[in-house]
């Protein structure tokens, strides 16, 4: 179980050892990095895309829910990817 605690008030960018691009050859966002690179999920790549260091957690979530109309549980899938994010160092608290 992770000790990170993500608030919906919080803001993250993208950590700055990262690189967060689409890949066409894997037709899937991935997170460059020296060592290598992070193939992301669609759900991933969505959150990952929006926490750009200027939204909160509460402001990607309202985006994702608009994009993905209907789709059950979706803010706690958000808030578990920003988890997930925060705890593999991929995204960075900016507030």
């Amino acid at each position: 179980m992770s000790n990170t605690s993500v608030n919906p008030a919080d803001i993250y960018g993208l950590a700055r050892h990262y690189r967060f691009q689409w890949e066409e050859a894997q037709q899937c966002y991935v997170l460059l990095y020296p060592e290598g690179m992070v193939k992301l999920n669609g759900g991933a790549g969505e959150v990952i895309k929006r926490a750009d260091g200027s939204k909160t957690v509460a402001e990607v979530v309202q985006q994702i829910e608009a994009a993905f109309p209907g789709v059950p549980d979706l803010q706690s899938d958000v808030m578990a990817m920003f988890e997930l994010a925060v705890e593999k160092s991929w995204l960075e608290k900016r507030n």
